[in-house]
């Protein structure tokens, strides 16, 4: 399955968990702080310098604030947003604040003015850059609608033809690749989910401006009926809830229209298919839309090649590959380890009988084991989709997520037909295309099969990659053809 969507703020991969970063308090600073002059956070937001400030790698930072090293400072420089806590060499906080404050000042080892993050003083991420300046609170929640709305307005030709019901659903914002570290906010139908998953961001004025952001880019005053959202409910995540101590979010929506309060589930479509969704369960914020384009090419290759007897869908979760496989193979299976997301896959797949033409069966177990048994036994398939969590969480778990890579192409290769289609991914940012590649490979090499590459294929257009945030390219699928 394919999975973080995001950058979810993954913790800095082989080091330690950190405790939490200590600071000598520091008189607040006053009206005459050594911050440069600033334009409105509206001219800034493209990172426009002030005309009377010096460029912000000369600016001197305020007395209050973090210095972090030099390689925490080149990597800033180089366009990326996070700095670990072991890279903050040194961390003063205003006195008398009883709650670490949200934002704070950025500076490298020479006291260089770097620019202003979001601080999460018990995570081992512990700076998110949000600013090149120096910004106060109400800068900061200026440019957080500013690029809300920015970022909102780009998905909406994504869902161009929602008047036709082929899609309703995709990503709105997305963390780091729209310069809004830990914003995530998806859209499911008529219900938008949102995720805010750092400390800075935990607070009634951030969750005001994400609301009025939504209500006034995405309800029915501002956009199509069939694109408008009728509620905004706040998903959490926990494990990020315990890593950033964050507050657990109300069981009521954000906001919702009149008559959508109680709108916890819903209905939505990807590529004409109808998916059924629940706020209150599945992973991520309940569904995955980064597959959503790789979905139709599956099966837009396998009716390519005639692979259109018998496929394969492993770790299928709800059946996003397996209904869409299902419009032109004769038969599917899907497999995935959990009980729940087969029940759901089943509901997916009765709401969608009338447009597939496969019988579609779900077997429930471990990925590895019913390869190994099956490809024994000598099954064979037409189409083969693997689909897997992310194996490789830290830099460390890349050589047994590799070994797992190819233990579980080399099963499926060995049960594929020749001329068959694979299909392969990975959601690990960790795992590069050289590596994955090199995995399929490997495990052609041992099969004893020739394979070519018809594609190399990334996330859906709502999940942007920057070229400056490796984290942002994190999902990589791979479609082949074996002989």
């Amino acid at each position: 399955m394919a999975k973080p969507s995001a950058p979810r703020p993954k913790q800095q991969p082989d080091r330690k968990k950190q405790a939490p970063l200590a600071a000598a308090p520091l008189k607040k600073q006053g009206a005459q702080s050594s911050a440069p002059t600033r334009k409105p956070a509206a001219a800034r937001a493209a990172g426009a310098p002030a005309a009377s400030a010096a460029p912000a790698s000369r600016a001197v930072a305020p007395a209050a604030g973090a210095r972090i090293s030099r390689r925490a400072a080149d990597r800033i420089r180089g366009g990326h947003l996070w700095v670990y806590a072991s890279d903050v060499e040194t961390l003063a906080l205003p006195e008398g604040d009883q709650d670490a404050p949200s934002l704070l000042p950025v500076a490298d080892n020479r006291g260089l003015l770097l620019g202003t993050a979001l601080f999460s003083p018990t995570s081992q991420i512990a700076l998110r850059m949000v600013s090149r300046h120096a910004i106060d609170q109400a800068e900061w929640l200026s440019l957080l609608e500013e690029r809300l709305r920015a970022a909102i307005r780009r998905r909406k030709p994504l869902l161009s033809d929602v008047v036709s019901g082929a899609t309703d659903a995709c990503r709105l914002v997305f963390s780091e690749a729209d310069q809004l570290p830990g914003v995530i906010v998806d859209k499911y139908g008529p219900l938008a989910i949102v995720q805010l998953l750092t400390k800075g961001l935990d607070t009634p004025a951030v969750r005001a401006v994400v609301v009025r952001a939504l209500r006034e880019e995405m309800t029915a005053k501002a956009t199509p009926a069939a694109q408008a959202i009728r509620a905004i409910l706040e998903r959490p995540d926990a494990r990020m809830r315990e890593l950033e101590g964050l507050s657990q979010p109300g069981v009521e929506p954000l906001w919702a229209e009149r008559g959508a309060a109680k709108l916890a589930s819903t209905e939505f479509h990807l590529n004409g298919l109808t998916f059924h969704y629940d706020a209150n369960s599945g992973q991520k914020t309940g569904a995955f839309l980064d597959q959503r384009l790789n979905y139709a090419a599956a099966a837009a290759w396998a009716k390519k090649l005639g692979a259109t007897g018998r496929a394969l869908d492993v770790c299928t979760y709800q059946g996003g590959f397996a209904l869409h496989l299902a419009q032109v193979a004769e038969q599917v299976t899907g497999i995935d380890a959990s009980h729940a997301s087969l029940e759901v896959a089943e509901h997916n797949l009765e709401t969608n009988r009338a447009a597939l033409k496969a019988e579609v069966d779900w077997v429930q177990g471990d990925a590895f084991q019913i390869l190994r048994d099956w490809s024994e036994a000598g099954e064979s398939f037409d189409a083969i989709v693997l689909d897997p969590p992310a194996f490789a969480k830290t830099k460390r778990a890349v050589e047994g997520a590799l070994r797992g890579y190819k233990e579980l192409n080399l099963r499926a290769l060995k049960m594929l037909r020749p001329g068959g289609l694979l299909v392969t991914c990975s959601c690990s940012h960790h795992v590069g295309w050289s590596d994955l590649e090199g995995a399929v490979a490997a495990a052609a090499a041992d099969a004893n099969r020739r394979v070519r590459i018809l594609e190399r294929r990334g996330p859906a257009l709502d999940h942007p990659v920057v070229l400056n945030l490796p984290e942002t390219e994190y999902l990589k699928c791979l479609v082949l053809e074996v002989e």
